[in-house]
């Protein structure tokens, strides 16, 4: 049976086109998911204009942002069958006897690759997933909400796991993109006090967290950043696509501070980092997220503690993806999601 994917062909720009592909096959420990929804995440915008910095194993179906229902069971899964409403972790390939794995931080894993880079995603109707990364989702949360269940882990891990914060701190956040706005709200169900930063081509998107409850700024987070004692915020976490903001977090962090980087950026750094070590301040990488990670993300989903409506600009048949991923490019829309059926 074939259907229509968003594939990704070529390293080059613009190396994306929609294909006719075969249903995967499945293996004993796999499930075959019927995809109902799939996020569009800014790697994939990254994939599509050719800047990304990670490798990518071409062609590839993209989409590592999904839920649906399980259509197919392999003979060694246990605790699943068909028609079980589900979404998947992005840990697609893993070393079991890695001791990262062995950790439990598979997510760390050297050799881990994901779908939509490593193996194929799920911008198609049918995707095979590992039964061991798969996660209930209960009948009243919608897969357009759960399928964004992985962007906030990414923020939960940058900001819960990967952070101190305490309630009252001030925390700003830099960069207003989906991980941006949810590291923002996370923080702000943290008890912290949020300022969002950006630019001024975000001012839709910074609009979208004042929703959360957060403080907006375009520009200099400087005066908002010491308005307390004059020593900087308590720690900020860098969502932002550049290496530049870095030095700009450490700009803005009091001394003994935290900056919890989750954003990537290719770019080489090109400034003095004894500001890091004048101010012993705490710099934290935050990647990815891991299977107990997911559950928490789940149950505050479900429980309406955490809400992703606010950051839905629309759904999008798969035929309508470029129409999508340019919404999102341009900053219309923080997060797009495409309907494969």
């Amino acid at each position: 049976m074939k259907s229509a994917a968003v594939v990704n062909f070529a390293p080059e720009k613009g190396s994306v086109e929609i294909r006719e592909i075969e249903a995967p096959t499945i293996g004993p420990g796999e499930v075959l998911l019927e995809v109902a929804n799939v996020g569009v995440c800014g790697s994939d915008l990254h994939q599509w204009t050719a800047d990304h910095s990670w490798p990518v194993n071409y062609p590839v179906v993209l989409g590592h942002e999904f839920g649906g229902h399980i259509v197919q069971v392999g003979r060694e899964v246990e605790g699943w069958q068909e028609g079980d409403r589900v979404v998947s972790e992005t840990a697609a390939v893993i070393s079991p006897n890695n001791p990262m794995s062995r950790r439990g931080l598979y997510n760390l894993d050297p050799t881990r690759k994901g779908f939509g880079y490593g193996v194929n995603g799920a911008m198609t109707r049918y995707v095979r997933v590992p039964s061991r990364i798969l996660h209930a989702v209960p009948d009243h949360l919608s897969f357009a909400e759960a399928c964004l269940t992985e962007p906030c882990c990414v923020a939960y891990n940058a900001v819960v796991k990967n952070a101190r914060i305490e309630p009252g701190d001030r925390v700003v956040v830099l960069g207003p993109g989906t991980i941006g706005i949810l590291c923002a709200a996370m923080a702000r169900l943290c008890g912290a006090e949020v300022a969002l930063v950006g630019l001024p081509q975000d001012a839709a998107r910074l609009e979208i967290a004042r929703q959360y409850g957060c403080e907006v700024i375009i520009g200099d987070a400087a005066e908002w950043a010491r308005q307390r004692d004059g020593l900087g915020c308590d720690g900020v976490i860098d969502a932002a696509g550049a290496s530049a903001t870095l030095q700009i977090a450490l700009d803005l962090v009091r001394p003994a501070g935290w900056i919890s980087k989750v954003g990537w950026g290719r770019q080489p750094l090109g400034f003095n980092l004894d500001p890091l070590v004048q101010k012993n301040v705490t710099l934290q990488g935050s990647f990815s997220h891991n299977w107990p990670i997911w559950e928490r993300v789940i149950a505050l989903l479900a429980s309406g503690q955490f809400q992703v409506k606010p950051i839905i600009g629309g759904v999008w048949p798969i035929a309508e993806w470029q129409t999508a991923f340019e919404k999102m490019h341009r900053g219309e829309v923080v997060k797009a999601v495409l309907r494969p059926v």
